[in-house]
């Protein structure tokens, strides 16, 4: 029986492998560092930040196969409470490459291996049957083939039927069909959010704007638009928030977005503020960027980045 405020759901998980190399050239072997392992996968990392700041979460999630065996150690090693469900295929595994000389990452990512019906169906039993019923449920991540583009809308009646608030950080068709029924948060990034709208958005006016239609729609209640190197802003019903991005010399891209979203649900978990939830999300998601491979942000280092955030009402 779980006691999660949160629960994680990740369809398309994965082990992350990381590691460096002086040069990135052809044909030739090239030397690597040692290799170092994370679970990964969107909703996994997200539960993943949510436990190394102290929240209670629960992850949701298939695996298979030997590097199915793997994730599950992985996420054991980090004392995350867990629901798995055997699948027949091979869970993936992505790899990242540093190259050293030029301080350039490579990030090599696998579809996935297909999943079928009665699979993808039994984590959505295991939501719901959730109990104590969490007052969150986050659907991150891509769709593995086999898994309909209405996966994330499903799980959001799910999460409803338990009174939970469902958050959702996916794109495309996915991230369309979630919206239609009815989401608590999104977390697009701008890329993500332009193909959604289906428009370029090119000025800040028009980010606002098209996150207000969705508002004013009543098909989500809070966008969180990360922005990169230009910050994040957190559009509510009642107020449109900004945070600056802070200057540093990022090391790793990857993981600063599950880091984002999952410093940002943790705080809304603990009824903090919007302004206090993006504040410490950009500190995360910032934190992550300071980090080699596939690791993500380190909790100390997101409260002291904290406080050098700049929240302001737009």
């Amino acid at each position: 029986m779980t006691m999660a405020d949160i629960v994680t759901l990740t369809l398309n998980p994965a082990v992350d492998l990381s590691t460096s190399v002086d040069r990135v050239v052809p044909t030739i072997k090239l030397r690597c560092a040692a290799p170092k392992r994370n679970a990964g996968g969107g909703g996994v990392n997200v539960a993943r930040v949510i436990r190394r700041f102290g929240g209670e979460v629960e992850a949701i999630f298939p695996a298979g196969g030997f590097t199915g065996q793997i994730l599950r150690q992985l996420i054991d090693d980090e004392a995350i409470p867990y629901r798995c469900i055997e699948v027949a295929a091979e869970t993936r595994e992505d790899f990242a490459v540093s190259e050293l000389r030029t301080a350039k990452q490579y990030h090599f990512v696998t579809p996935g291996s297909p999943l079928h019906e009665p699979e993808w169906s039994s984590c959505l039993e295991r939501l719901a049957a959730t109990a104590p019923r969490p007052r969150f449920v986050i659907g991150s991540g891509s769709l593995p083939p086999g898994v309909p583009s209405t996966f994330y809308a499903r799980a959001a009646e799910f999460a409803t039927a338990l009174g939970a608030r469902f958050a959702v950080d996916t794109s495309g068709a996915p991230l369309a069909a979630a919206l239609e029924h009815g989401v608590y948060l999104i977390k697009p990034n701008l890329r993500e959010f332009c193909d959604l709208a289906g428009a370029t958005l090119a000025s800040e006016h028009d980010w606002i704007a098209a996150a207000r239609r969705y508002i004013d729609s009543g098909k989500v209640e809070i966008v969180a638009l990360s922005l990169g190197h230009l910050g994040a802003f957190l559009i509510a019903r009642d107020q449109t928030l900004r945070a600056r991005p802070l200057a540093i010399n990022p090391v790793s891209s990857v993981g600063a977005g599950d880091s984002f979203l999952g410093a940002l649900m943790f705080t809304l978990a603990n009824g903090a503020s919007l302004a206090d939830a993006l504040r410490l999300g950009v500190a995360a998601g910032t934190a992550a960027l300071m980090n080699e491979g596939t690791e993500l942000c380190h909790p100390s280092d997101a409260y002291r980045l904290s406080a050098q955030v700049t929240i302001e009402r737009v």
